[in-house]
């Protein structure tokens, strides 16, 4: 039976039971709990598991490096569910412990599974959201890699942190205008949009572009914006209607 074929007070106790059970093993220093629910097939089980871990790590001071022991003994299972899970569960962590995990990012960029990787990308964006000096710090040391998916990986994983505060991310983008590489080109285009249909950042991802040299990349860039802003994409959510978004961009923009 499946996480969302329970009642929903059988999920709440079920998430209450695995976060109790993991925090009774960590005081006795045993990872069984953990392997179990952590390699769950069900996502929603294995997601209850990393929050769970959070929580302890946030509640519980006394039981922080025992958590962090856990997370190292199992960073590099076999098992590439229970890795993507030690990464969410360091993802939690980092929101207001970056330096404590960082370690577990710096591997789990070069993982052999996209599951694994993509779990960092998701860290990050919760990451950069909530703690973002010392993870967008992170990030930028990142952005020039010679692997065109760890550019590719932190261009997107960065993402969330710009839909509210654009002007965090944006320095960093600039610095991608210039890659060749379609999958890191597109990804940030991508981001670009993401990153402007939310109330007062437009202004910010328009007076920025109006400063970056690559018109051909600024230009696919305008047009993911007015796209992003239209009735099939996120027009219901954005602070303004595709048609006020051109005559913003007619107005100041300066290719336009």
């Amino acid at each position: 039976m499946g996480f969302y074929d329970l009642t929903k007070e059988e999920r709440a106790k079920k998430v209450a039971d695995i976060q109790y059970e993991m925090q009774q093993a960590l005081q006795s220093g045993e990872n069984t709990p953990m392997l179990e629910y952590f390699n769950y097939e069900d996502t929603y089980i294995r997601k209850a598991a990393y929050l769970g871990m959070g929580r302890i790590y946030n509640q519980q001071a006394s039981l922080r490096t025992h958590v962090l022991q856990c997370l190292t003994q199992l960073k590099n299972n076999e098992s590439e569910f229970i890795r993507q899970t030690v990464i969410n569960a360091a993802g939690e962590i980092g929101t207001f412990q970056f330096e404590k995990v960082v370690h577990f990012f710096d591997e789990a960029l070069f993982d052999a599974h996209h599951r694994v990787r993509n779990a960092v990308i998701g860290s990050l964006k919760k990451m950069g959201q909530k703690n973002p000096k010392p993870t967008l710090s992170w990030a930028k040391g990142y952005l020039h890699h010679p692997d065109k998916e760890v550019r590719r990986e932190i261009c997107h994983g960065i993402e969330l942190r710009g839909r509210t505060h654009p002007e965090d991310i944006l320095p960093l983008l600039e610095t991608l205008q210039h890659d060749e590489t379609r999958r890191v080109r597109d990804t940030l285009v991508h981001v670009i949009g993401q990153i402007s249909y939310k109330k007062g950042c437009l202004p910010k991802v328009v007076s920025a572009l109006n400063d970056w040299e690559n018109e051909a990349l600024v230009k696919d860039a305008i047009d993911e914006i007015i796209d992003v802003h239209s009735p099939k994409r996120y027009e219901k959510f954005s602070a303004l209607s595709q048609e006020e978004v051109v005559t913003y961009l007619s107005e100041n923009f300066k290719n336009t």
